[in-house]
């Protein structure tokens, strides 16, 4: 069992693995943990997250969840669940995570935590937490109805189905599918891209759509001078003006600060 980070050109690449099934479990989460404090003390310009082995999760350790044996008990498992989805959200870089074969339940609710979430072909996803009594526990459903709709989340939760990656890029929850043959130079080129633009406006507008989410266009009115006026300091922003008045567009070089 193990979280594992690599860098390489501003791109940090996070891999779990828990086999041969990639369950989620108290210990595996102990070693997120771990990772994203080292992602959170030296924050690269993007994160992607993958994992190994034939499939990307079966879901639950079930066990854990049998073993409370009171409502508070249960609550307090939930509680701790929930930690590690929200902490992929809170980052202030981009996410991107990758699904190239059967996503279930926690992995599926983290990938719907990053901002991209990118698929190969073979790839399947469910909320299937149905099959022993629960609903989603992890924010799946509310960021699955932010992405799809109130209808399909209800379809995705009610059914405990599986949808392919192809539907869900349909629905607005998958953003590009590739051929499993592709997948890995895609996703390289992919955060490639994102890892050599301006860091900083991406957190801002990262923020800028946290605000959207809470309380909609008004409140992310509110909000959006004050934000994006913080990027003044940015080296990027002063740069990015003196290349585009010198060079015009597309010449500027960003460093991430």
């Amino acid at each position: 069992m193990s979280v594992d980070l690599a860098t390489e050109g501003g791109v940090t690449t996070l891999t779990f693995s828990a086999g041969p099934v990639n369950l989620y479990s108290l210990e595996l989460h102990d070693e997120f943990d771990a990772a994203l404090d080292r992602v959170e003390a030296d924050l690269p310009r993007v994160l992607v997250v993958r994992a190994e082995g034939k499939i990307v999760s079966g879901g639950v350790d079930v066990a854990q969840f049998h073993a409370r044996k009171s409502k508070a008990d249960t609550r307090a498992l939930y509680d701790r669940m929930l930690e590690l989805p929200e902490r992929f959200a809170a980052l202030p870089v981009p996410t991107v995570f990758v699904a190239h074969g059967l996503t279930l339940t926690w992995a599926f609710e983290v990938a719907l935590a990053c901002d991209v979430l990118l698929a190969s072909q073979k790839a399947k996803f469910g909320l299937v937490e149905r099959v022993i009594g629960l609903t989603p526990t992890m924010g799946g459903t509310q960021r699955l109805a932010a992405r799809a709709g109130v209808a399909r989340a209800k379809e995705f939760v009610f059914t405990g189905g599986t949808f392919d990656a192809a539907t869900l890029e349909r629905w607005n929850v998958v953003n590009r599918v590739f051929s499993p043959e592709s997948l890995d130079d895609e996703v390289a080129a992919f955060a490639a891209g994102l890892a050599s633009g301006p860091t900083q406006a991406f957190g801002a507008a990262k923020d800028i759509l946290r605000e959207y989410e809470a309380g909609g266009v008004p409140r992310a009115i509110a909000r959006t001078t004050e934000i994006a006026a913080e990027l003044f300091d940015t080296e990027d922003l002063q740069h990015g003006m003196e290349s585009f008045l010198r060079d015009g567009p597309g010449n500027a070089t960003f460093v991430g600060r």
